[in-house]
């Protein structure tokens, strides 16, 4: 099946009603402006949130319109479920925008650039000065990540009740490996995970209030942290709350590692030990590997600090390097020390780097390739090994879990990978031509926005200062990253439009 004019109009509907809601989230913040007296009227004077709202429901309401008719009732295809996936996410950030670009008078570029990191769950920051912003934008930045956490259609498909859509608009949004589903029927599925979602949004905010945190700094943590976005309210993220001297800042710091951690593994596996089955935990081959690779990555980094320091500051020491090795690995991006400073060790970089390039596990918020695929790629290595030395007629299966991995994933494994490494070299490249930064600075910025990770090592400040074109490149990354670079990949295809 291809494109026409047809399914691309069809397409442009369903992003209509999409919009539509969008204006209603808006509302949210622009109600917050009030509640901490940010200016009200001024704020509707300057169009902070006005604008954006009346935008996305005019576009809305133009578009949805022809939702209606023989066109609905036609069967949506892979092609045309591409085109809404990518058409909502470009529309949805383009909206999402204006509230930085009106308040902030930030260029529309940089605007878009801190939106689409936001509802990718990037977390790449183009804005100084967080601890004073009004704490509407704040919000926003914050809500964006929470929404674009579980994804945007599927939050979009649970709100509009359209569940005969989300089988096929869940697999275009998200080409993840195929495995057991949580409940009978995507649509029973995409329900139950949205609701473990926001129910351990939850318990992370109420454990945040009894730790001391504020009302305002629970939501936007809450929101944040679950979502893997690392968008925080501080300049100086989660180090914000030992700075300031909060009694139970380590409370705070353990806190939100058991919060990237749940966000960072499959909802599956959350499902299960919420239904009894504790042994989800460490049963499957992913679960196993995902033990490996933290527990691994924690000891070099924790390691390579005691080689470099001494004894001083065991406990210290211990609770960074966990912090921020889960908050990597998971794509989060919150930070108690900073990634690129002094603090790690160069083995420490480029341990988090290659946690860039894995992420967490599939199902989960988080980005990065996925645990599962580094398994079917470490298991196909093996097996080619086995191969080489095993009789001709010999059968070698590649099994996850002690089921055989289809010929196809394997093929979309490699593939995968394959574009992976050709577009981190691409935004490494043009990082390094076109800015004055070294090779792990420049290479560091698309393992970033390709993996939805947010900290990379080039200061805010630097990142600000790039030129457009490694902006849009970067952009493109995250955008790639969060629909796993299939849907982008089809719709330049030439062969999808003739």
């Amino acid at each position: 099946m291809r494109f026409s004019f047809a399914r691309l109009h069809r397409a442009v509907s369903y992003v209509g009603s999409i919009l539509l809601i969008f204006a209603f989230l808006l509302l949210i913040p622009f109600a917050f402006s009030f509640v901490f007296a940010e200016g009200g009227a001024q704020d509707v004077r300057s169009g902070t949130y006005a604008i954006p709202i009346l935008v996305s429901l005019l576009l809305g309401s133009v578009a949805w319109r022809n939702v209606r008719g023989p066109r609905s009732r036609r069967r949506m295809g892979t092609p045309e479920a591409m085109l809404i996936c990518v058409f909502s996410w470009v529309a949805i950030s383009a909206v999402g925008a204006i509230p930085f670009s009106f308040h902030l008078g930030l260029s529309y570029l940089d605007a878009y650039f801190e939106a689409m990191s936001g509802f990718t769950t990037t977390g790449i920051t183009m804005l100084r000065g967080l601890d004073v912003m009004p704490k509407s934008l704040i919000l926003w930045r914050a809500m964006a990540q929470w929404i674009g956490g579980l994804g945007i259609l599927t939050f979009f498909l649970v709100v509009l009740h359209q569940g005969g859509l989300s089988r096929v608009l869940f697999a275009a949004e998200s080409h993840k490996i195929r495995g057991e589903r949580i409940a009978p029927g995507m649509w029973n599925t995409l329900k139950i995970m949205w609701l473990i979602y926001s129910a351990f949004t939850l318990l992370l905010a109420i454990g945040l209030r009894l730790c001391g945190v504020s009302f305002y700094d629970v939501i936007c943590h809450a929101f944040t942290c679950l979502s893997t976005g690392g968008y925080s309210p501080y300049d100086a993220s989660i180090a914000h709350y030992e700075q300031a001297g909060y009694a139970h800042h380590v409370a705070i710091e353990y806190l939100l590692i058991l919060g990237m951690w749940a966000g960072g593994t499959s909802f599956l596996v959350h499902y299960r030990v919420l239904t009894g089955r504790i042994k989800a935990l460490w049963e499957s081959d992913e679960m196993k590997a995902w033990w490996l690779i933290l527990g691994v990555s924690v000891a070099l980094v924790f390691g390579s600090r005691l080689m470099a320091t001494g004894m001083n500051s065991v406990g210290e020491s211990f609770r960074h390097s966990l912090f921020q090795v889960t908050s990597i690995a998971t794509s989060t991006g919150y930070a108690t020390r900073d990634v690129g400073g002094h603090y790690f060790t160069p083995l420490a970089r480029l341990v988090f780097l290659t946690l860039m390039l894995v992420g967490g596990c599939a199902g989960s918020t988080a980005g990065g390739l996925k645990v599962i695929r580094i398994v079917i790629l470490w298991k196909l290595m093996r097996r080619q090994v086995r191969r080489s030395l095993a009789p001709p007629d010999e059968v070698q299966l590649l099994l996850v879990d002690g089921r055989k991995v289809p010929r196809r994933e394997i093929y979309r494994t490699a593939a995968l990978l394959f574009a992976w490494v050709a577009l981190l070299l691409f935004g490494a490249l043009t990082t390094a031509a076109l800015s004055g930064h070294d090779a792990l600075s420049s290479a560091s910025g698309m393992f970033s926005a390709l993996g939805n990770i947010g900290p990379c090592y080039i200061s805010v400040e630097a990142m600000m200062q790039l030129s457009p074109v490694i902006k849009l490149v970067y952009i493109m990354g995250m955008l790639a990253g969060r629909l796993e670079i299939l849907p982008l990949l089809i719709l330049f295809s030439r062969r999808s439009w003739h």
